[in-house]
């Protein structure tokens, strides 16, 4: 099966809402991968979400990418080791342009994020949303381990949606799935996972933007801690 040509994306939408929205994970990826042969990218910054997903496809012909800013925990980098090792997936690096993020961190300095709003925007821009653009650029399909409970902003995300900033379908199969439900599958298919989750982090990004959550925080509680809740997304979900 070859990719079908649609003249309007909504109409396409509209289809692959339908052609999956009856079909358990496995299934829905092994459409998807039949259906977008050669345009389906996965992005994974190894948390519990994409470790499972990251299991689910380990046979299927999908690209794997993660964004290496330059500031994440060891922890991270060793799951990655320990993911390449049980899986033999390959997984490519993508990385903020050199030219550009030398030139913020002379003007601003390396720690510059703490400062404002409008710093750390910009250096979640140079370190992940432009370097995720150009691993986006030409596929079809962008598997993603959003879950609703990520966010009170994500409750009413469809499982696959139109991202208009990288003209991509974005779909995310565990987007209804609890937590629970994510951690009993790694743990019942023996899957590597960040030891930092067993210290109380739950959303991990960069190291010096991430803390442990305290008992009764949300979920996004950890991230960007010192700023107020409405402004902690980094750009790379966009939602409306």
């Amino acid at each position: 099966m070859g990719v079908i040509q649609y003249t309007d994306i909504n109409q396409e939408l509209d289809a692959l809402q339908k052609a999956i929205d009856n079909l358990s994970i496995e299934e829905s990826f092994q459409y998807i991968t039949e259906t977008y042969k050669d345009a389906v990218v996965f992005s994974t910054s190894f948390s519990y979400e994409d470790q499972a997903i990251l299991h689910m496809l380990r046979s299927l012909p999908v690209k794997v990418f993660t964004l290496d800013t330059g500031r994440l925990f060891k922890q991270t980098y060793s799951t990655w080791d320990a993911t390449l090792q049980q899986y033999k997936v390959p997984i490519a690096a993508y990385y903020p342009n050199e030219e550009a993020l030398q030139k913020f961190i002379s003007q601003n300095g390396p720690n510059s994020f703490y400062d404002s709003v409008d710093n750390r925007k910009q250096c979640c821009y140079l370190r992940k949303v432009e370097p995720l653009k150009r691993a986006l650029h030409g596929n079809k399909i962008w598997i993603t381990g959003l879950r609703a409970e990520h966010s009170p902003d994500r409750e009413n995300l469809s499982k696959v949606e139109w991202d208009e900033s990288n003209q991509i379908f974005k779909y995310h199969p565990l987007l209804h799935k609890t937590t629970e439900e994510v951690i009993n599958y790694i743990k019942q298919n023996h899957v590597p996972y960040n030891p930092l989750h067993d210290k109380g982090f739950v959303s991990i990004g960069c190291e010096p933007c991430t803390r442990a959550i305290r008992e009764g925080e949300d979920f996004r509680a950890g991230r960007w801690w010192w700023e107020d809740a409405s402004k902690k997304e980094c750009g790379l979900h966009i939602h409306k």
